[in-house]
């Protein structure tokens, strides 16, 4: 094995503990001095974790092309609970460390936090917390966070549930809720003697009113009083969300408001990340305008459904007389069906009819979207068990095909944000 990467890998998390900058901070810190000699910008990629195989595809993309991996988890997918991926925050830190030392990945791989916010948990909604309920649950899972390992936060109270329709949550409450949180988080941390953490603010939702950039510097001037009211001089966010075009239903990065977003944040030190950036367009415009980091997670579990079912059509082929089918396509269709979250993106036209009564199109896209939910169940899991046992028999490895899909697409994000070998250059910049 080439021991180079694993020795470039040391070097960058050596000088990250020597210089005591939360991880993220070093790495924008480098890619902000290698621009400034060389007019190249590097975007940080940040995966969302919705299953075990992307998970591991993300590691082996990482490895292979000598890149840092940051992992983004919602509380839907790893929290207290253990989530729908059955995974605690302790749990989601060990798996990423174990398999890196299963795959011999030095790299530097940073587990964070995505959308830590009362309400945006569907637990908290569906259960109808109060506010009181939802932001002490947020805490909790905080505290969970920082004790397990993560090294950074996404602060989100953007979404206020008590509002009515068409109504925008106040700048003014975002920001003090915000530094409530991190106040929250900052007590902790520092009372369990723990390294400095990185912090991410805002949404790009509209909710979250940050696509007008009157509230964009509204909220960035309230944290940074707020901050060193609370003494927090040496804490700041270092993403900010911004709203760049992308969302759950659009591909189209809008380089032009990333661009005069990137300005506006530049001066409090911030850089900005896009949220939903998956299936896009022009990634490679990303680092053209100077975004900082961007999240993809939904694209990956469509990846893992399509191979699914490409593998499905294979054992059909492959099956001997008499062996059962894994019938994966229908126990995916009807365990999305089951968990009942394919409702929060119906369309208007399509509010009160069960799954069976919407068009067969919308139901497949909304099974391959909602796949990222139902991983764990236990009929899927039998399912896929009994796909890879069939394919297996005929030589196949059905496991190590959708992991290679989910990290080929991985690699494409990679060399779109020119992040191909970037652990060389962090770490001269870094030592």
């Amino acid at each position: 094995m080439n021991t180079e990467p694993r020795a470039t890998a040391r070097t960058i998390r050596a000088a990250v503990t020597a210089n005591g900058l939360p991880p993220v901070e070093a790495m924008i810190d480098a890619i902000r001095r290698r621009f400034k000699r060389s007019g190249e910008w590097v975007t940080l990629l940040a995966v969302c974790p919705n299953s075990e195989a992307v998970l591991k595809a993300a590691l082996e993309a990482a490895r292979d092309g000598r890149a840092p991996m940051l992992f983004a988890a919602t509380l839907n997918q790893v929290d207290l609970d253990a989530g729908y991926t059955g995974w605690r925050q302790r749990d989601f830190v060990d798996l990423v460390r174990s398999y890196s030392r299963e795959i011999g990945f030095a790299g530097t791989a940073v587990c964070c936090l995505d959308h830590g916010g009362p309400w945006l948990k569907d637990r908290q909604r569906s259960e109808g917390y109060s506010y009181e309920a939802a932001m002490d649950g947020v805490k909790a899972s905080l505290v969970a966070c920082i004790d397990a390992g993560y090294e950074l936060l996404h602060v989100d109270p953007t979404v206020d549930v008590r509002l009515g329709p068409g109504e925008i949550i106040d700048i003014h409450d975002v920001a003090r809720r915000t530094l409530e949180l991190i106040d929250h988080a900052e007590r902790h941390r520092r009372a369990r003697g723990l390294p400095r953490i990185s912090y991410e603010v805002g949404t790009e939702e509209v909710h979250g009113g940050l696509a007008n950039m009157d509230n964009f510097r509204t909220l960035l001037d309230e944290l940074k009083a707020g901050l060193l009211r609370l003494g927090y001089a040496n804490v700041w966010p270092i993403f900010v969300v911004g709203k760049v075009g992308t969302d759950l239903h659009t591909s189209e990065f809008d380089a032009g408001v990333a661009r005069t977003l990137a300005e506006a944040a530049a001066p409090y030190g911030s850089v900005i990340k896009g949220h939903y950036s998956d299936n896009v367009s022009n990634p490679e415009a990303y680092p053209l305008a100077h975004m900082g980091g961007a999240n993809v997670g939904p694209e990956f579990t469509e990846i893992e459904y399509e191979t699914l079912s490409a593998l499905e059509q294979q054992e059909g082929a492959l099956l001997a007389a008499g062996a059962a089918p894994s019938r994966i396509g229908a126990v995916l269709e009807q365990a999305v069906e089951r968990s009942g979250r394919w409702t929060k993106w119906l369309l208007p036209d399509e509010a009160g009819r069960t799954f069976a009564e919407i068009d067969p199109q919308r139901r497949a896209w909304l099974t391959r979207t909602g796949c990222r939910y139902i991983w764990t169940d236990p009929q899927v899991l039998a399912a896929r068990r009994t796909l890879y046992a069939n394919l297996a028999a005929r030589g196949i490895d059905g496991e190590r095909a959708v992991i290679d899909a989910i990290a080929q697409r991985i690699a494409g994000y990679f060399r779109a944000f020119n992040l191909l070998g970037a652990d060389e250059f962090l770490a001269q910049e870094l030592a």
